[in-house]
Protein backbone atom coordinates (compact mmCIF):
# COMPACT_ATOMS: atom_id res chain seq x y z
CA UNK A 1 0.00 0.00 0.00
CA UNK A 2 1.46 3.57 -1.47
CA UNK A 3 1.20 5.69 1.52
CA UNK A 4 1.42 9.54 0.83
CA UNK A 5 2.74 12.51 3.43
CA UNK A 6 2.15 15.94 3.13
CA UNK A 7 5.74 17.46 3.35
CA UNK A 8 6.76 21.11 5.07
CA UNK A 9 9.35 23.22 5.61
CA UNK A 10 11.52 22.37 8.58
CA UNK A 11 10.82 24.79 11.63
CA UNK A 12 14.98 26.03 11.47
CA UNK A 13 14.45 26.88 7.85
CA UNK A 14 11.44 29.11 8.63
CA UNK A 15 13.16 30.85 11.69
CA UNK A 16 15.73 32.47 9.20
CA UNK A 17 15.33 35.78 9.25
CA UNK A 18 15.82 36.11 5.54
CA UNK A 19 13.10 33.55 4.84
CA UNK A 20 10.80 35.63 6.83
CA UNK A 21 11.25 38.86 5.37
CA UNK A 22 11.14 36.95 1.93
CA UNK A 23 7.98 35.96 2.88
CA UNK A 24 7.09 39.26 4.01
CA UNK A 25 7.83 40.70 0.88
CA UNK A 26 5.63 38.37 -0.71
CA UNK A 27 2.60 38.97 1.31
CA UNK A 28 3.07 42.81 1.18
CA UNK A 29 3.14 42.37 -2.73
CA UNK A 30 -0.22 39.94 -2.97
CA UNK A 31 -2.13 42.31 -0.73
CA UNK A 32 -0.70 44.89 -2.84
CA UNK A 33 -1.76 43.04 -5.64
CA UNK A 34 -5.43 42.53 -3.45
CA UNK A 35 -5.75 45.88 -3.21
CA UNK A 36 -5.18 46.63 -6.67
CA UNK A 37 -7.77 43.69 -7.46
CA UNK A 38 -10.47 45.68 -5.57
CA UNK A 39 -9.71 48.92 -6.65
CA UNK A 40 -10.31 47.47 -10.12
CA UNK A 41 -13.78 45.90 -9.16
CA UNK A 42 -14.92 49.41 -7.59
CA UNK A 43 -14.06 51.43 -10.58
CA UNK A 44 -16.25 48.89 -12.61
CA UNK A 45 -19.18 49.45 -9.83
CA UNK A 46 -18.91 53.15 -9.55
CA UNK A 47 -18.79 53.50 -13.71
CA UNK A 48 -21.88 51.10 -13.63
CA UNK A 49 -23.68 53.08 -10.75
CA UNK A 50 -22.54 56.75 -13.10
CA UNK A 51 -23.79 55.26 -16.44
CA UNK A 52 -21.09 54.27 -18.10
CA UNK A 53 -21.34 51.10 -20.31
CA UNK A 54 -19.35 48.26 -18.39
CA UNK A 55 -19.63 44.89 -19.94
CA UNK A 56 -20.20 41.56 -17.90
CA UNK A 57 -16.83 40.70 -18.83
CA UNK A 58 -15.10 43.79 -17.37
CA UNK A 59 -16.95 42.06 -13.75
CA UNK A 60 -16.18 38.95 -14.11
CA UNK A 61 -12.69 40.01 -15.01
CA UNK A 62 -12.21 41.95 -11.76
CA UNK A 63 -14.08 39.78 -9.82
CA UNK A 64 -12.38 36.99 -10.95
CA UNK A 65 -8.94 38.52 -10.73
CA UNK A 66 -9.92 40.09 -7.02
CA UNK A 67 -10.80 36.06 -6.17
CA UNK A 68 -7.44 34.83 -7.36
CA UNK A 69 -5.13 37.62 -5.04
CA UNK A 70 -7.86 36.33 -2.21
CA UNK A 71 -6.49 32.48 -2.65
CA UNK A 72 -2.90 34.04 -3.41
CA UNK A 73 -3.11 35.49 -0.33
CA UNK A 74 -4.28 32.14 2.00
CA UNK A 75 -1.82 30.15 -0.01
CA UNK A 76 1.22 32.45 0.89
CA UNK A 77 -0.03 32.67 4.58
CA UNK A 78 -0.09 28.18 4.61
CA UNK A 79 3.48 28.75 2.75
CA UNK A 80 4.44 31.19 5.72
CA UNK A 81 3.64 28.57 8.01
CA UNK A 82 5.82 25.77 6.42
CA UNK A 83 3.41 23.98 3.92
CA UNK A 84 5.41 23.21 0.87
CA UNK A 85 1.91 22.62 -1.17
CA UNK A 86 0.96 26.10 -1.09
CA UNK A 87 4.32 27.22 -1.13
CA UNK A 88 4.48 25.41 -5.05
CA UNK A 89 0.85 27.13 -5.72
CA UNK A 90 2.03 30.40 -4.90
CA UNK A 91 4.85 29.89 -7.22
CA UNK A 92 3.20 28.50 -10.29
CA UNK A 93 0.14 31.27 -9.43
CA UNK A 94 2.45 34.30 -9.50
CA UNK A 95 4.16 33.42 -12.25
CA UNK A 96 0.85 32.14 -14.42
CA UNK A 97 -1.43 35.08 -13.09
CA UNK A 98 0.75 38.20 -14.64
CA UNK A 99 0.90 36.53 -17.97
CA UNK A 100 -2.56 35.73 -17.90
CA UNK A 101 -3.92 39.66 -16.91
CA UNK A 102 -1.49 40.87 -19.20
CA UNK A 103 -2.10 38.66 -22.33
CA UNK A 104 -5.73 38.73 -22.32
CA UNK A 105 -5.66 42.17 -21.48
CA UNK A 106 -4.00 43.23 -24.91
CA UNK A 107 -6.25 41.63 -26.57
CA UNK A 108 -7.79 44.16 -29.13
CA UNK A 109 -11.43 45.27 -28.57
CA UNK A 110 -11.54 43.03 -25.18
CA UNK A 111 -11.41 45.47 -22.32
CA UNK A 112 -11.06 49.89 -22.20
CA UNK A 113 -7.25 51.13 -21.81
CA UNK A 114 -8.78 52.40 -18.72
CA UNK A 115 -9.42 48.49 -17.21
CA UNK A 116 -6.09 47.33 -18.84
CA UNK A 117 -3.90 49.79 -17.17
CA UNK A 118 -5.56 49.24 -13.49
CA UNK A 119 -5.03 45.49 -14.40
CA UNK A 120 -2.01 45.54 -15.57
CA UNK A 121 -0.88 47.65 -12.25
CA UNK A 122 -1.98 44.44 -10.19
CA UNK A 123 -0.13 42.10 -12.70
CA UNK A 124 3.12 44.40 -11.57
CA UNK A 125 2.62 43.50 -7.91
CA UNK A 126 2.03 40.02 -8.51
CA UNK A 127 5.19 39.45 -10.98
CA UNK A 128 7.24 41.38 -8.54
CA UNK A 129 5.99 38.37 -5.72
CA UNK A 130 6.95 35.92 -8.57
CA UNK A 131 10.58 36.83 -8.41
CA UNK A 132 10.68 36.54 -4.31
CA UNK A 133 8.61 33.55 -4.38
CA UNK A 134 10.73 31.47 -6.90
CA UNK A 135 14.49 33.02 -5.57
CA UNK A 136 16.75 30.44 -4.16
CA UNK A 137 16.24 31.59 -0.81
CA UNK A 138 12.38 30.55 -0.25
CA UNK A 139 13.02 27.66 -2.85
CA UNK A 140 15.85 26.33 -0.16
CA UNK A 141 13.36 26.44 2.36
CA UNK A 142 11.36 23.66 1.00
CA UNK A 143 13.59 21.01 -0.18
CA UNK A 144 12.11 18.35 -2.53
CA UNK A 145 10.44 15.27 -0.45
CA UNK A 146 12.47 11.83 -0.65
CA UNK A 147 10.18 9.65 -2.51
CA UNK A 148 9.45 6.10 -0.58
CA UNK A 149 10.17 3.18 -1.78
Amino acid sequence: MKTTSRTTAGPAQLDRPHIRRAFGTVKILVAAYGAGSAAVLLTVALRALSGHPVTSFLWGRSAGVLASAAVTYWLTVLAARGVRWAFLRVRIISVVMPVAIVGVDMIPGVCPAWFALEQALCAVAVAAAAFVVNGAGLRGAFPKAAKAG
